[in-house]
């Protein structure tokens, strides 16, 4: 035990946690091998130096060989055999990139925002760095693979790169479409050659990184692996492409075995000393060296873990899963501070108010995402002739990177008071029974398929919703169509996005919460169809629906009644100036309350009722989109 744990203390570790030290196993194997390839070169100089000593005479070259006549034809035949040898070597080389740790600029103090899953990976290449020690002195085994699975744009490439960066190994990268091949039984030796390309790295440097981008497109599961509910007819289809890929999925398999595979001079020296046992007596024969383990850590990286083959996700094949998840507000805030410093901006943009609200605006960003808003801000600014972004430009690339860019169009008056009105409906419920809801953009201009919109986020992070705050969300996403019943005694079809999202939040609450009066789930039922299919196609399920969605447009109506006023100042500030970014609706809201006489609310007869109706919530909606109201 103290053996083992001076060999432990000689190493020291950098600040991100990595081993360092001359006497890292890899490093030590690094240098031995630079000496024997020195050794080598002096070894072949030292002959060619003889050959030129002692000149021995030369043979004299047949006259068909230098006579120019025949260049012509020696020159076909060389295209031709070049191009016959390189098309069948072509076809089962390995397809990889191969970067050198001096060409990966990435290092583990440029990985923010991943927590828990950075320390992970940080011990799972400690373990990489010493896996001598841990292999013979502590008789452990080392990780052969590790699999890199969530969202994309989560960091897993970016990961992977910093690792190889402070290994200080090759980093052998290929993506899986790359090892496809239109040749019957190529694509298996392109996944030999890969890994024959990773044991030679290993044995040369002390180590090998290898990375599959997308590893699922060749590791699917084959037939019989899965165990899902697909329909019939969906179940034959994978089965037929599982059977496809069997025989490359079995060759991955094997390969994750071959780390020890001897080398041809190893496999050489084995068959002399099986000859030369031949002739020797079982007592004095001959013992041959077990072969040695190349030090290799295959990094797999895939959106979709479930449909890899199980046979790969076993201990001594891909030995841990690290799900990368989309960065938590802390997380966020990490990336967006590093982003920032390499960006030019406003000093606006380093306060840390601001700093907070980016935080809570991005919820559901991926660290990409988060760097594409701040390019795309960025061509804002570049647009408007300024040198650094600023706010607005945030608000605007938020905008056009989740809904679109600006396409004015000619409204008439009557529809654009309509669409202001139906947009001032949805802000004036979000102000009024979401409590913590922070409005962002308040607009009447087109983008895309949206007339209008109203942005708003959560001021804290939530991740679980009470049934109070999902009928809330439901509550929003009538605003707009009861204030255009209030107004004009109709509403249009501007609506119809509105009702989608307020009945498939309904449909949750009925089939998969159990906010209904019924403890009966709908996910249970075996059926290709969705969760508000599920619940449509039950009588009770769909009146359970209907009576949620009823109450909840009544309860709207009773709000918006009592509150007219703050329709009627948000519909005249859009019609004025068509999009309110921020503390300007706020603004509008606050002087209509003051105007209406809002210091005096708490003595009016009317505020226990707006009170009874205020609810404690937050909107519950998609991911990425949870800020806005199903636009018109």
């Amino acid at each position: 035990m103290q053996d083992r744990a001076q060999a432990m203390d000689v190493r020291t570790l950098g600040q991100s946690g990595v081993l360092r030290g001359d006497l890292v196993d890899v490093s030590r194997h690094r240098e031995t091998h630079r000496l024997r390839r020195l050794l080598k070169v002096a070894v072949l100089l030292a002959l060619v130096l003889a050959f030129l000593v002692v000149r021995p005479d030369v043979p004299s070259i047949p006259s068909m060989f230098t006579d120019p006549l025949y260049l012509p034809m020696w020159m076909l035949v060389l295209v031709v055999l070049a191009g016959t040898v390189f098309s069948v070597a072509g076809t089962g080389r390995s397809p990889h990139v191969l970067y050198r740790p001096s060409e990966i600029s990435i290092a583990f103090d440029d990985v923010v925002g991943l927590g828990m899953v950075k320390d992970e990976v940080v011990r799972t290449l400690n373990l990489f760095l010493a896996y001598r020690t841990f292999q013979d002195q502590m008789g452990g085994n080392p990780r052969r693979a590790i699999l890199f699975e969530g969202p994309p744009g989560t960091g897993k490439t970016y990961m992977a790169k910093a690792m190889a960066h402070e290994a200080g190994v090759p980093f052998l990268f290929v993506s899986s479409s790359a090892f496809q091949s239109q040749f019957y039984g190529q694509t298996n030796r392109k996944i030999r050659s890969y890994f024959k390309e990773l044991r030679k790295a290993a044995r040369r440097e002390g180590g090998a990184i290898g990375f599959i981008e997308e590893i699922d497109a060749i590791a699917t599961a084959r037939s019989g692996m899965r165990n899902d509910t697909a329909s019939p007819h969906e179940t034959t289809v994978h089965r037929a492409t599982a059977e496809g890929v069997a025989g490359v999925v079995n060759e991955l398999l094997i390969q994750l075995q071959s780390f020890d595979e001897p080398t041809f001079a190893e496999r050489s020296r084995g068959r002399m000393i099986d000859m030369i046992n031949t002739f020797l007596p079982s007592a004095r024969q001959v013992r041959k060296r077990p072969p040695l383990t190349s030090n290799i850590l295959v990094i797999g990286a895939t959106n979709r873990a479930a449909d890899l083959d199980a046979a790969l996700l076993r201990p001594g094949r891909f030995d841990r899963s690290i799900h990368f998840d989309l960065p938590s507000k802390s997380g966020r805030r990490e990336i967006l501070d590093y982003y920032l410093d390499k960006k030019a901006h406003e000093p606006e943009l380093d306060r840390e108010e601001r700093r907070k609200q980016l935080a809570a605006m991005t919820h559901g960003y991926s660290p990409v995402m988060i760097e594409h808003l701040f390019d795309e801000a960025l061509v804002w600014t570049l647009r408007d002739g300024r040198g650094a972004m600023d706010w607005q430009d945030v608000q605007q690339a938020k905008m056009t990177t989740e809904i679109g860019l600006k396409q004015p169009v000619e409204y008439t008056v009557e529809e654009k008071l309509t669409i202001a009105t139906h947009e001032a409906g949805h802000a004036a419920v979000a102000y009024l029974a979401g409590t913590s809801r922070k409005l962002e953009v308040l607009s009447i201009i087109k983008r895309a398929e949206s007339l209008g919109l109203l942005s708003h986020s959560d001021t804290e992070e939530r991740y679980t919703r009470t049934r109070s705050e999902l009928v809330a969300s439901i509550q929003i996403a009538f605003g707009g169509m009861t204030a255009e019943e209030l107004f004009f005694g109709e509403a249009g079809t501007g609506p119809s996005s509105d009702l989608a999202h307020a009945t498939k939040i309904a449909a949750q609450m009925v089939g998969s919460f159990g906010m209904a009066g019924s403890l009966v789930s709908y996910e249970a039922v075996d059926s290709a169809h969705g969760i508000v299919a599920k619940v449509l196609s039950n009588d009770d399920g769909r009146a359970s629906v209907e009576r949620i969605l009823n109450q909840a447009k009544d309860s709207v109506r009773h709000l918006l009644d009592e509150h007219r006023y703050l329709i009627v100042a948000l519909r005249d500030a859009l019609v004025a100036r068509d999009e309110l970014v921020g503390d300007e609706i706020l603004d509008v809201i606050q002087d209509a309350e003051r105007a209406h006489g809002s210091d005096a609310m708490s003595n009016d007869a009317n505020a226990p009722a707006r009170d009874d109706v205020r609810l404690r919530t937050d909107a519950v909606v998609r991911p990425r989109t949870d800020a806005a109201v199903p636009p018109r």
